[in-house]
C-alpha cells in the first residue's frame, strides 16, 4: 500500500511523492529531476532484491490530483542506480541513518554510497547503546561528533562514586560502561579532521579519553563536556597544553574540575571561550572513609559467621 509524504521544498531537489511498497518485488521512489523531498523522512527497509527504486524523470506525465499531490507516471521513469554518485550522495544526505541503512540494504550501488566517508560528516548519538548499531560510517571527513544521553539512569546510577555503588548499580554500569570510551579511541584513529565534539550524561567518560581525542585530532575548535562526573582538572590541564585550534571550551556540571583547574585555561588560553556552569562550585567526589569500610566488613562478617 503506497504512502505519500509531503515535505518542505529544498534548493536542490524535489520529492513529489515518496511512497513504499514493502513487497518482494517493489520499492518505489519517485522523485522530479528539478529538486527533493526526503528530509525528515524514514524509509522503509525494502525486501525487494533487484532494487526498484525509481527516479521519474521530469517530463514525466502528472496524473491528475489526489488531496493536492500530483501523481506521476511511471512509463517516463528510470532507475535510481542510473543516477551519478553525486546525486545519490545528495539524496543520500537528506535522510536519518536508519533510512540511510535501509535504503543500503537494496543493491550494491546503494550500499558503496552508504560507506562513502564524504556522507558522514555529522553523528549525533542519544544514547551510549547506540553506538553498537551499523548505521553509520567512521571516517576522516567526521567534523561534527555529539553523544547526549538524557537519561535518569545517568543520575540516579551512573553518577554515583564506585565504591558507593551496590552490586546492583554496578551490574547495570558494566553493560555500558566501556562504549563511550571504545567509540572516542576508533575517533582517535579514524577522524583526525574533527571539529567539534560533544558529550553529555556520559558519566563513565574518564580523563585519558577527552584527552586522546585532544592529542589526536588537532584541528578540534570546541570541545563540550556537560554532567562528565569523572572528568577532572586534567582535562582543563590538556586544553592549555594540546588545543591550540580551540575557540570554544564548555565545562558544565562537571564536578570535579576545580577553580584551578579553570585558571590555567584562562591564563595559557586566553582566546578560549570558556564557559563552566557549575562546575567549580558543585561538590566533588568524597573517598571512602576507612573506618566506614572496615564497619562494613566487621558487619559482613557478623552476618554470614
Amino acid at each position: 500500500m503506497e504512502r505519500e509524504c509531503r515535505a518542505r521544498t529544498l534548493p536542490s531537489l524535489t520529492v513529489l511523492q515518496l511512497s513504499s511498497q514493502n513487497s518482494l518485488h517493489s520499492t518505489a521512489l519517485y522523485v522530479q529531476s528539478s529538486g527533493v523531498r526526503l528530509r525528515r523522512h524514514r524509509v522503509s527497509r525494502p525486501h525487494n532484491t533487484d532494487c526498484r527504486l525509481i527516479v521519474a524523470a521530469q517530463q514525466a506525465l502528472l496524473l491528475p490530483r489526489r488531496g493536492g499531490l500530483p501523481f506521476l507516471s511511471a512509463r517516463l521513469a528510470m532507475h535510481l542506480t542510473q543516477l551519478n554518485r553525486e546525486c545519490l550522495l545528495q539524496l543520500f544526505s537528506f535522510l536519518d541513518k536508519d533510512s540511510r541503512r535501509s535504503l543500503s540494504l537494496t543493491c550494491h550501488r546503494l550500499r558503496e554510497v552508504f560507506l562513502d566517508p564524504c556522507l558522514w560528516s555529522l553523528l549525533h548519538f542519544s544514547s551510549p547503546c547506540q553506538l553498537r548499531w551499523d548505521n553509520f560510517v567512521l571516517g576522516p571527513s567526521l567534523r561534527f561528533l555529539a553523544i547526549c544521553w538524557y537519561s535518569s539512569r545517568v543520575q540516579q546510577v551512573c553518577n554515583i562514586e564506585d565504591w558507593m555503588k551496590s552490586p546492583f548499580q554496578k551490574d547495570i554500569c558494566s553493560k555500558h560502561e566501556s562504549l563511550v570510551s571504545t567509540f572516542l579511541a576508533n575517533v582517535c584513529h579514524m577522524c583526525p579532521n574533527l571539529l567539534s565534539l560533544t558529550l553529555s550524561g556520559c558519566g563513565h567518560v574518564a580523563d585519558q579519553d577527552v584527552i586522546a581525542v585532544l592529542r589526536n585530532c588537532g584541528r578540534l575548535r570546541s570541545l563540550r563536556l556537560e554532567n562528565c562526573v569523572r572528568i577532572t582538572d586534567r582535562v582543563p590541564r590538556a586544553v592549555a597544553a594540546h588545543g591550540g585550534s580551540l575557540t570554544e571550551v564548555r565545562l558544565d556540571f562537571c564536578r570535579n574540575i576545580t577553580q584551578a583547574g579553570l585558571q590555567v585555561v584562562r591564563e595559557r588560553r586566553p582566546a578560549v571561550r570558556l564557559s563552566a556552569e557549575r562546575s567549580a562550585s558543585m561538590l566533588p567526589d568524597s573517598k571512602p572513609d576507612e573506618s566506614l569500610q572496615l564497619g562494613r566488613t566487621l558487619q559482613k562478617l557478623l552476618q554470614f559467621s
